[in-house]
């Protein structure tokens, strides 16, 4: 296929008629043993129409964009930018840490300037609606207006009903406004991120986005783990893109996909992947490996609201810490401990000067990680600071059915041999959850890409051989180092130690700081 002049496009086959039937403005132009020449102009709605009948299909948008923002793009985002541009509806399977928001984004934004989406609805989960989508939105479309539909449902419906061109709003809110975004068309494109969280057709969550769907807007879905615990995981997603191409019921489905074995148990069939690849059409996807201009290391930020339940221990604390501050000499001792009962109450867990552990409600940190952990296509490492905060992690996981063990004090020299082996050369355990100061100079665990803090330490030294437990000889694939926070003293003390700032010499400073501040 050749680009002509920028204005057609030159497609050779040996079917013209498919092409000249489905694009008024194509003619045959030529023909040579069997294979016709057909001029397509090339404008999108050509362009978009073509790319129903012949894959690798060219977007105006290549030449017409002029990619806004803070960055230059990579290659295979806009690539990927201009796969989606030309899509009423299509998959990115692109993986985590590839930089598939910043895709999706400069595409809406070029439709907008073509005039053909007005307003965007960005669905997403909680944890990256303001560290990932908002500030991606501010760095590569700051010309265009944003918002997050968070709070109640008054709030929500104010800014579902405005004139926002980009609206942000978590898995879950959706159902919150459903009515509202029912009784017009509000949005022209919804984009899907995390896409798994609809694999499940019984859902409330998955029934009640088809249904918002009743004015068909585009709509893309992004995931970079499509049907990873099962083949039978693509039929909630194919079913919002594909509804007209799938089984009715999910059981058809399975019955292609899987084959019963016992009363319990189901095999895969030799044909699944098949049958997958034919659903999650039209798609497209990037593994990290893959694109080589990308950074080595990249960090990522993610939100994990403090609930009720914390943000009112929170305040007690720092209320008792303020009026130390104000009416004390505050000492870097006094200003480590209560700092850290204050990262001990963001984590879940806290020792009471008895002795005791107490527990909070932490679902928003727990469901942050799960997402992370589910997104992710190589094993991750979690490193955790509180011993008693592992336990309830790990509770989280099993429950998720996701395979994990624990490294820290308690564990044997021979059993965290074994665990390490097992984790570098088997399937199992898929996650391991750190205490950091476990992590020994000189481990390597290369069979993980991907790091999540669950809280930040108080040491760079720490922090950085920590991270560098993935980035050795050894490592094939570009690292992601996530930082999950819900407070203040989280944000600013991770801030410090990505940028190697020693923490003890503003211990105190950093305390005064933070006592003053919400959380």
């Amino acid at each position: 296929m050749d680009i002509i002049d920028n204005r057609a496009l030159l497609v050779r086959t040996r079917n013209p008629q498919r092409i000249t039937d489905a694009i008024a403005k194509s003619e045959v132009v030529g023909e040579e043993d069997g294979v016709h020449q057909v001029l397509v102009k090339w404008d999108m709605q050509e362009a978009s129409a073509l790319s129903k009948l012949m894959k690798n299909v060219p977007s105006p948008m290549g030449v017409e964009y002029e990619w806004p923002g803070m960055y230059t793009p990579f290659a295979h985002q806009k690539v990927t930018a201009e796969f989606l541009s030309l899509r009423h509806r299509a998959f990115c399977f692109n993986e985590q840490g590839t930089g598939k928001t910043a895709s999706a984004i400069w595409a809406a934004d070029y439709l907008m300037n073509k005039g053909l989406v007005k307003r965007v609805l960005i669905v997403c989960p909680l944890s990256i609606m303001k560290s990932a989508w908002m500030a991606d939105l501010f760095k590569f479309a700051v010309h265009r207006s944003c918002d997050v539909a968070y709070g109640t449902r008054s709030q929500r419906e104010e800014v579902i009903r405005g004139k926002t061109e980009f609206v942000v709003i978590n898995h879950d809110g959706v159902g919150t406004v459903k009515d509202v975004l029912m009784i017009q068309k509000w949005f022209d494109l919804i984009i899907i991120d995390e896409a798994n969280a609809y694999k499940n057709v019984q859902t409330v969550r998955w029934k009640t986005l088809r249904d918002v769907l009743v004015f068909k807007p585009m709509v893309w879905m992004m995931t970079g783990t499509p049907a990873a615990q099962s083949p039978v995981d693509a039929y909630g997603l194919a079913k919002i893109i594909n509804p007209d191409i799938l089984p009715k019921f999910f059981g058809q489905f399975r019955d292609m996909v899987l084959t019963k074995v016992s009363q319990f148990k189901w095999a895969v069939r030799p044909q699944s992947e098949q049958v997958i690849h034919r659903a999650l059409q039209p798609a497209i996807r990037f593994e990290k490996k893959d694109c080589l201009d990308l950074p080595p290391v990249t960090y990522v930020d993610r939100d994990a609201p403090l609930t009720p339940q914390q943000v009112k221990f929170y305040n007690q604390l720092k209320a008792r810490m303020s009026m130390v501050a104000d009416g004390e000499e505050v000492t870097a001792i006094n200003a480590a401990v209560n700092m850290s009962k204050l990262l001990q109450i963001s984590g879940g867990a806290v020792y009471s000067d008895s002795g005791e552990t107490i527990l909070f409600d932490v679902s928003n940190r727990l469901a942050a990680v799960e997402e992370v952990i589910n997104e992710a296509t190589q094993k991750v490492l979690v490193f955790v600071p509180f011993k008693h905060t592992l336990k309830l992690l790990q509770e989280h996981l099993n429950k998720a059915h996701i395979t994990s063990e624990i490294i820290n004090g308690e564990v044997s020299l021979n059993n965290r041999s074994a665990i390490f082996d097992d984790f570098q050369t088997k399937t199992n355990p898929k996650v391991l959850l750190i205490q950091p100061q476990a992590a020994s100079h000189g481990l390597t665990l290369t069979a993980a890409s991907t790091i999540v803090w669950y809280a930040p330490v108080t040491s760079v030294e720490t922090y950085l051989q920590a991270n560098a437990r993935i980035d050795r000889p050894g490592q094939k694939h570009p690292m992601t180092v996530i930082h999950i926070s819900g407070s203040e003293v989280e944000t600013r003390l991770y801030s410090m130690l990505k940028n190697r700032i020693s923490i003890h010499g503003k211990l105190i400073e950093l305390y005064r700081e933070i006592v003053s501040n919400n959380p």
